[in-house]
């Protein structure tokens, strides 16, 4: 017997949230396990479980959530906007990883406050809900909690997902459970797709017909902090040449972007490359790469000089920096099947970008930057060699056009919000 969509897509729910609810007495001893071993942040972990680490400011209040480190920091463009549009309003922002909360905390909005999300069980999402009974709730890229989803539906607290990008990989996943996700989906009040290939996805999945196109976020985003006295101390200590940057690199990138560091040092040139690794605790890794090149250590606390001819910037949260240090930057995942990090960062503090030929996973934003002239697309080392040649502020202007033409899809994206925030 075939059930009703409908009734399917309930007793999915159901199935789902039933399960959770049997594993929800272990979820604190597994934090707890996992706080123990350096992956929780130790005085936070119990904000997983639905306990708020901050009061609740009066007033109204937009909660936002994305999960990673890139999807965090995209939100601060959004949050300005609402914040100029409506200066009395707060913002909740949630997400799930260490680096995010970190990174995000040293960026942090006007008026905003960050907590992690809870795990999605009934109990810590009442609890959550309890506390922060937010005026409107915004679920940015793809990842939904299903639970908490349709408890704040209850509450009648009005939902939007934003800055929606769905991989065809993605899609095939939540095919396979869509009735599901119809439901869910069916829960918002606004969704608007950065392309048109994730509105056509979440259209089949939802079965709507008003799924919106708004954009990335990311171009929007205020320039990562940094300070300009520890800019102008690298820099006096680097000495005055060119400096580089393989930023959020992984080690298909730093094969590519070594193998050109070390043609450079061949060569005469006199160039610095700074190694900024997506994930820091490779640094063994990568230290073996660099035999023969002279290396300093940023987690180490050593300094560069002008014989230094890779810094390797093994810590997080300090990329403005190395941006703001850099004439050029190749952006990491573009050299493998990461498929590209983001790279409107590196423009918003005047550095030049660079990257490899695999770039799916912001393949819109490299085919405006590219068609701008904003971006140099580099499929190899000799390419890279090349691109490095290029002008320091090349890309510049063509970057700031986007941004202009941009400024009205945010716009509109925080007009249509605001009429939804609950009074």
């Amino acid at each position: 017997m075939t059930l009703p969509p409908n009734l399917a897509g309930r007793l999915s729910l159901a199935i789902y949230q039933g399960a959770t609810a049997l594993i929800t007495p272990i979820l604190p001893w597994h934090l707890k396990r996992r706080q123990n071993g350096g992956k929780e942040h130790a005085d936070r972990w119990r904000e997983k479980i639905g306990h708020a680490g901050q009061p609740r400011p009066k007033g109204q209040l937009i909660w936002i959530n994305a999960v990673g480190l890139g999807e965090v920091m995209a939100l601060r463009g959004l949050i300005a906007a609402l914040h100029a549009a409506r200066p009395e309003l707060h913002f909740l922002v949630t997400s799930s990883t260490l680096a995010s909360a970190e990174t995000f905390e040293k960026n942090l909005p006007p008026r905003t406050l960050h907590q992690f999300l809870p795990l999605d069980t009934r109990r810590y999402n009442r609890r959550f809900l309890d506390h922060w009974q937010p005026n409107l709730a915004l679920w940015s890229e793809q990842d939904i909690w299903p639970g908490l989803v349709i408890q704040t539906a209850r509450r009648q607290i009005p939902q939007a997902l934003i800055n929606l990008r769905m991989a065809p990989a993605s899609f095939r996943r939540k095919r396979l459970v869509r009735l599901l996700f119809r439901t869910l989906y069916q829960k918002f009040d606004f969704i608007s797709a950065q392309d048109s290939q994730s509105a056509a996805a979440v259209a089949e999945l939802s079965l709507r017909q008003d799924i919106q196109i708004g954009g990335s976020l990311k171009p929007h985003c205020p320039p990562l902090a940094y300070s300009t006295a520890a800019q102008q101390e690298f820099l006096e200590e680097a000495g005055q040449r060119p400096i580089w940057l393989a930023a959020s690199c992984h080690a298909a990138d730093e094969d590519v972007a070594l193998q050109v560091q070390r043609q450079l040092v061949e060569q005469g040139g006199s160039h610095l490359l700074i190694l900024a690794p997506r994930f820091p605790d490779r640094r063994a890794e990568i230290l073996a790469k660099l035999s023969g090149l002279n290396h300093a250590q940023r987690s180490r606390g050593e300094a560069p000089n002008a014989q230094t001819q890779v810094y390797l910037a093994d810590t997080f949260s300090e990329m403005g920096l190395w941006y703001a240090c850099s004439n050029h930057a190749l952006i990491g995942g573009s050299f493998c099947t990461v498929e590209g990090h983001n790279p409107w960062e590196a423009l918003q503090l005047g550095c030049s970008v660079i990257h490899g030929p695999r770039v799916a996973n912001f393949a819109a934003d490299y085919a405006a930057l590219n068609a701008a002239q904003a971006a140099i697309q580099a499929p190899g080392p000799d390419a890279l060699y090349a691109a490095l040649q290029a002008p320091a502020a090349r890309g510049l202007a063509g970057f700031e056009r986007l941004q202009s033409e941009y400024r009205a899809q945010l716009d509109d994206l925080t007009r249509q919000l605001l009429e939804r925030l609950r009074p």
